[in-house]
C-alpha cells in the first residue's frame, strides 16, 4: 500500500493564502473614508452593472473587491443576516461589528476547512452621528478583522494607495475634497482614472433612516471639480 502524500499544514496554510492575494491582486482596488457629512466610497470599476459598493441596512455599508461571484455571495449572506436579526429583535441592535464577525467567521472556515479559499476581501462601514464612532471593518480571505480607523484600503495594491491616503487625509474633508483624495490615492502619480470608471456612494451621517446613497457617474466630474 503506498502512502499518502505528505504536506505539512504551514505549508498547506501558506499555499492558500498564496493563492487567495494572487486573486485579490489581478481585480481593482477601493478605498473607503471619513468625510464630514459621512463615509465615502470609492472604487475603481469601469462596470455599470457588477457592483463592488452596497446597502447592506439602513446605516451599513457592504464593499468587497477580488473575485466577484464571491464576495457578491457574501452580501447576500449579509443582507439576509441583517435583515433576520433586525425582524427578530429591532433594527437599533444590526450593527456592522456583528456583521463583520459573522463575515469573519464564514471566510475563516472556507480558508481552514476548503480545497479553495475565497479571494474576496470585504468592507462593513456603519455611519453614527458622531464621526468619533463611525466603524470600519476590513475582513481578509482568511477572515481576520481589522477595526480601522479615518480610512480602509481593499485590493492588491492596498499598500501603495494606503501610504497615499494616509499622507493626504485629513479630518472634516468636504464631500468633493474626500473624492479628490480618494481618486488620486486609486491612480497614484502615473495614471488618471477617469470617471467612468469610478463607482462612488456615501452613507450620510444626517440621514434619518437609511443613509446609503449611491452617486451618479454623471455628477462625479462636477465632485471632484470641487476638489483641491
Amino acid at each position: 500500500m503506498s502512502m499518502p502524500f505528505y504536506v505539512a499544514p504551514e505549508q498547506v496554510m501558506k499555499d492558500r493564502a498564496d493563492y487567495a492575494r494572487k486573486g485579490i491582486a489581478r481585480g481593482r482596488s477601493l478605498v473607503a473614508l471619513v468625510y464630514e457629512g459621512g463615509i465615502l466610497l470609492c472604487a475603481e470599476n469601469p462596470s455599470a452593472t457588477l457592483r463592488k459598493i452596497s446597502e447592506i441596512y439602513d446605516r451599513i455599508a457592504f464593499a468587497g473587491v477580488g473575485k466577484y461571484n464571491e464576495f457578491d455571495q457574501m452580501r447576500i449572506a449579509g443582507v439576509r443576516a441583517a435583515d433576520l436579526k433586525g425582524y427578530t429583535y429591532s433594527r437599533e441592535d444590526v450593527d456592522a461589528r456583528s456583521l463583520a464577525n459573522n463575515y469573519a467567521q464564514i471566510l475563516g472556515q472556507v480558508f481552514t476547512h476548503e480545497m479553495k479559499p475565497m479571494e474576496v476581501e470585504i468592507l462593513v462601514a456603519e455611519v453614527t452621528s458622531d464621526a468619533s464612532d463611525d466603524q470600519l471593518f476590513h475582513i481578509l480571505y482568511d477572515g481576520t478583522v481589522m477595526d480601522e480607523d479615518r480610512f480602509s484600503v481593499l485590493g492588491g495594491e492596498a499598500d501603495a494607495i494606503s501610504t497615499r491616503l494616509g499622507a493626504t487625509y485629513e479630518s472634516g474633508l468636504s464631500i468633493g475634497n474626500a473624492l479628490g483624495v480618494a481618486v488620486r490615492s486609486l491612480s497614484g502619480d502615473d495614471r488618471t482614472i477617469d470617471a467612468s470608471d469610478l463607482e462612488v456612494a456615501v452613507l450620510e451621517r444626517t440621514a434619518e433612516r437609511r443613509a446609503f446613497r449611491r452617486i451618479d457617474r454623471s455628477d462625479l466630474p462636477a465632485l471632484l471639480d470641487q476638489s483641491s
